[in-house]
């Protein structure tokens, strides 16, 4: 099957639990799957995955983690032509700007060529249980591709 790359920033836990259940379903799924925090690795390693996936908070009203930045930057300047994509991410409802890294991450992937694999999927602050089968539904829409 494909080699998934998962790339998530998390102050909380929240997005990393997000992004774990991603991971946890594409694996069940037959995936082979990384995940990393995002200082620790380039956008430069999407270009090595078949399927590259975002898990990001929103920060404040509107914006990009502080740790994200660069890796957001780097993103869009890169290639990813037949590589698919996906992107997910929590915030918080109280914000003008609820969980708009998402929809930044969204543009920056459509610069690289990538193709869509599935629908976004937006959390208000911790995963519960109808966000996980939104989340095991966006995994198993990214995993069609490669069936």
């Amino acid at each position: 099957m494909a080699l998934a790359k998962i790339v998530y920033a998390s102050m909380t836990g929240n997005t990393e639990e997000i992004a774990d259940i991603v991971a946890n379903k594409l694996q069940e799924l037959g995936h082979t799957v990384e995940i990393d925090e995002c200082t620790s690795v380039d956008a430069a390693d999407f270009e090595d995955a078949d399927l590259a996936v975002i898990a990001s908070y929103t920060y404040g009203d509107g914006d990009l983690p502080d740790e994200i930045v660069d890796f957001y930057e780097d993103l869009k300047d890169l290639d990813l032509s037949g590589k698919v994509y996906g992107v997910v991410g929590s915030g918080d409802t109280f914000y003008d700007y609820f969980c708009k890294t998402v929809d930044d991450f969204e543009e920056a992937f459509f610069m690289t060529g990538a193709t869509k694999g599935a629908d976004s999927v937006k959390v208000d602050l911790a995963a519960e249980d109808e966000d996980i089968e939104k989340l095991e539904a966006f995994a198993e829409a990214l995993s069609a591709h490669f069936d």
